[in-house]
């Protein structure tokens, strides 16, 4: 147990600069989520012709998907979270748009992750009115994404040889 303690303070103190970019992300996270809760329940706010502030409790994954599956995205986002982490090595040596995409991936999982377990559901509360519902977790996660897609899309690695 102490040697488990003693690799994970190691690795916190060789990247403060992820550490403290999760604890902003989840802050603005938790912040805009918490505001929703206390100021937007049964209003709908307009902010320009296309934005739109409206809370929606969200029971399902992306695009309306799996509606009441909340346990199962539990374990599926703890799954997902533990590859990333066991993984972080390896992803983090294919360059910085990698390991940075990663941090916004496993920023806005953590976030969302929170509400799942704490509330029941996660809360939404940005609406294009062309777009699902969304809130900055989603918004973290689908910059990582598109992040990581840039990185093995445009990478400079040598094309694989086929053996003869």
């Amino acid at each position: 147990m102490r040697k488990g303690l003693g690799i994970i303070w190691d690795w916190a103190r060789r990247h403060k600069a992820v550490l403290i970019t999760l604890v902003v992300l989840l802050g603005v996270d938790r912040i805009t989520k918490r505001l929703t809760l206390v100021f937007l329940e049964n209003k709908d706010i307009l902010l320009a012709p296309f934005l739109h502030l409206r809370y929606v409790q969200n029971t399902g994954a992306a695009f309306g998907m799996m509606q009441g599956g909340n346990l199962i995205l539990i374990i599926v986002s703890l799954l997902i979270i533990a590859y990333l982490l066991k993984s972080w090595k390896e992803f983090c040596s294919m360059g910085s748009l990698v390991k940075w995409g990663l941090v916004l991936i496993l920023g806005g999982a953590l976030g969302n992750l929170y509400d799942r377990i704490t509330l029941g559901f996660v809360v939404d509360f940005i609406d294009l009115r062309v777009w699902p519902v969304f809130n900055a977790a989603d918004s973290f996660i689908t910059v990582g994404g598109v992040m990581l897609a840039f990185a093995l899309l445009f990478s400079k690695k040598a094309p694989i040889q086929e053996e003869k």
